[in-house]
């Protein structure tokens, strides 16, 4: 809901528990009014009665923390949020010129010699969508060489507590709370994609804010390529949220005459229900507004990768397509090795045809066989990469990214495709239309396995705007595929967790969290990768034991089926080398979590208790059914885990197990706990209730 003051001069949006406001003042300011929890107009008419504290000298600025989308230029020393420039001027002496309301968004529009700006604000139940648009309309080309999504304004507090997530390879979305300090604490990316270093999201927090208590700040960026959030806590103790596309300001692009330019979403949170009730309206948020087709269960897939690497055939892929149709699996997934020269890192990307000594006839024969099975087909690719062995690349060297005269840097064998070019877009269209229509495929999962290094564009007059277009390139391509191919679904993986955030969540249907899959080390990064983001988009997978890819660690089957239960499951082992007690085993894990699925993928998530060596739990709570999942990885003598206290159930209803025909008072189990009975090592647990 969208309203305005009686003047036309301030905005309020509001949603089911939270308000936004902002004001225009008599000089043409735009001034950031309230964020948090809801409130009337007439309040909002109050705040912006409110003087200005004035400047007391010469070194401050009255606008500084104040202002609702700082610009470059006048007396202002914070983080400008737009800087542009053209061959005349640098900066912006904007004014305002119009306001409208359309669809319930919130359109604030400024305009300064022949360039508008336009301020998007949506309020999506408690989450506050914010960008801006950028028109060229005068004659002169401008240059943008920065133009974040959107500042935050925090309200005066004292002890702010800044959450972050971060990682790397294997190790991503550890979550990290720190005191905030004055000054400014950067994080983002310079490697063209999201990156596993760091999620585009940050929390804040004062009062000591609890799991389930206390009020929680959370922004979030849409943004699949480069990127930065910075958190500032200016000298008068007010905090700032500034963030969008690129890293610094070295250039974004050149818009010509007649041109816009669109920034990502950087959406906004506020909630009073600690960083449990924030991440449940985030989950919310996301299945509702964000991810497509949120509201249908993600199928239980396999994956032959761990078991084949590139020594693959087609006879070999059915043997293991039979196997996992006797477990329950309901999508089956050929990894990399199925097309060009692929037999190893080293040669084939680029290459989309089938390799013709593998699948002779194609893709097609199996695919139905699997068909057959019961199952659903995917295939996995890498679009956006070449290997300098490859068809492709003998073709076009010129359509890599690369400086003019240096040496062309190779991670993992591969180059980076110039993605902003309209050839290398054309290309990759005919050629994954045609695939996608070759065979009856169901399933993509969508690679990115390097980072940007040599980031040139040669005879481009304006090269750094590459690092925005092949993003734009990225989410149109998969955009295209998915209008013509509406039947296939789309997982996001950059090796593991490395593309993940709002904006390719919009146009894919999972994402790959980690390509670390112990399930010990997966515990952490799935608490930390919760903080944001549903369990409907984590893929998670049950591979071999010990885990021979990353630390050789031993766990029972128990222990990796739970751990991989609490996104969308998936099997990733070799299941020739199962046992057929470990078969039967997996084939009633499968089972169980069919019938848990709707509950783990479309309830609302509670963190019971974070991984930290010992007992660790979550529960999902969809209407009457609760499912908590209980893990232990070691137990010491003489210390029996406590009992979980759960949460979201009604106190004074009754709730039935599942798994004893036990019954127990909902304020039992919240205020004493349920009784899970983990001993030993590695002991995992799947505990059904029902309110009766």
């Amino acid at each position: 809901m969208v309203e305005i003051g009686s003047a036309g001069r301030v905005w309020l949006l509001s949603g089911p528990a939270s308000s936004y406001a902002l004001r225009l003042t008599e000089d043409g300011e735009l001034l950031h009014l309230h964020w948090g929890a809801r409130i009337e107009l007439a309040d909002a008419e109050e705040l912006a009665a409110r003087p200005l504290p004035p400047s007391r000298d010469s070194f401050e600025s009255r606008l500084d923390g104040h202002e609702e989308y700082p610009v470059e230029g006048g007396a202002r020393f914070v983080r400008p949020a737009l800087s542009v420039r053209t061959d005349e001027v640098r900066g912006t002496e904007w004014a305002f010129a119009a306001y409208e309301v359309e669809d319930e968004e919130l359109r604030l529009r400024f305009t300064d010699h022949g360039l508008a700006v336009t301020l998007h604000y949506r309020m999506r139940d408690d989450v506050v969508e914010r960008r801006v648009t950028l028109a060229n309309e005068g004659p002169e080309p401008v240059e943008v060489l920065r133009a974040d999504s959107a500042t935050w304004t925090l309200p005066l507090r004292e002890g702010w507590r800044l959450s972050q997530l971060h990682g790397r390879w294997a190790a991503e979305s550890r979550l990290v709370r720190t005191d905030l300090t004055y000054g400014e604490k950067v994080i983002g990316s310079r490697r063209g994609h999201t990156g596993h270093q760091h999620l585009p999201w940050v929390a804040l927090d004062t009062d000591g804010a609890t799991e389930e208590r206390g009020e929680v700040y959370g922004c979030a960026l849409g943004w699949s390529g480069t990127w930065r959030i910075a958190v500032a806590q200016l000298p008068d103790a007010r905090v700032q949220i500034t963030g969008g596309a690129g890293y610094d300001d070295s250039g974004l692009l050149r818009l010509a005459a007649g041109e816009t330019f669109t920034t990502p979403v950087f959406a906004g949170l506020w909630s009073d229900g600690g960083f449990g009730g924030a991440s449940r309206a985030w989950h919310a948020y996301q299945r509702r507004h964000v991810v497509p087709d949120a509201g249908r269960d993600r199928p239980v897939l396999y994956n032959s990768w761990e078991a084949t690497y590139f020594d693959i055939s087609e006879d070999q892929q059915r043997e293991l397509a039979r196997r996992a149709a006797s477990l329950g699996v309901e999508l089956f997934v050929v990894d990399d090795g199925w097309f060009g020269a692929r037999t190893s890192d080293r040669a084939g990307l680029g290459d989309w045809t089938p390799n013709p000594e593998r699948f002779p006839a194609g893709l097609k024969p199996l695919a139905d066989d699997v068909h057959a099975l019961g199952m659903q087909f995917g295939i996995w690719v890498e679009p956006e990469m070449v290997n300098p062995d490859s068809d492709l690349y003998r073709a076009h060297p010129d359509w890599v990214q690369f400086m003019p005269g240096r040496g062309r840097t190779e991670l993992r064998n591969q180059l980076v495709l110039n993605l902003a070019r309209p050839d290398v877009q054309e290309y990759l269209w005919e050629r994954l239309d045609t695939l996608l229509s070759s065979a009856p495929i169901d399933y993509v999962k969508w690679d990115f396995n390097r980072c940007f290094t040599d980031a040139g564009w040669p005879g481009e007059p304006y090269p750094q705007k590459l690092w925005v277009e092949h993003v734009h390139a990225f989410y149109a391509l998969l955009d295209r595929l998915r209008a013509a191919h509406p039947g296939v679904a789309f997982e996001a993986c950059s090796g593991g967790g490395g593309r993940i955030d709002l904006g390719v969540m919009s146009r894919t249907d999972q994402v790959w969290t980690s390509d670390n899959t112990d399930p010990l080390d997966r515990l952490a990064i799935q608490h930390g990768f919760s903080q944001i983001h549903p369990a409907r988009v984590m893929a998670a997978w049950v591979t071999d034991s010990p885990n021979e890819q990353l630390n050789g660690r031993v766990s029972t089957l128990a222990f990796r089926f739970v751990s991989a239960m609490a996104g969308v499951l998936g099997v990733g082992g070799d299941l020739s080398r199962w046992s057929e007690r470990e078969l039967a085993e997996a084939r009633d894990w499968v089972a169980l979590y069919k019938e848990i699925r709707p509950v783990v993928q479309h309830g609302d998530l509670y963190r019971l208790r974070p991984p930290a060596g010992g007992p660790s739990a979550v529960s999902y709570v969809l209407g009457d059914e609760v499912v908590v999942l209980a893990w232990l990885q070691a137990q010491h003598y003489g210390e029996p885990p406590a009992p979980l206290r759960l949460r979201g159930l009604d106190p004074k209803g009754m709730y039935e197990c599942r798994e004893t025909g036990e019954t127990y008072r909902g304020a039992v189990l919240m205020h004493h706990g349920l009784p899970v009975g983990l001993r030993g090592d590695f002991d995992a647990k799947v505990v059904r209730l029902r309110r009766i």
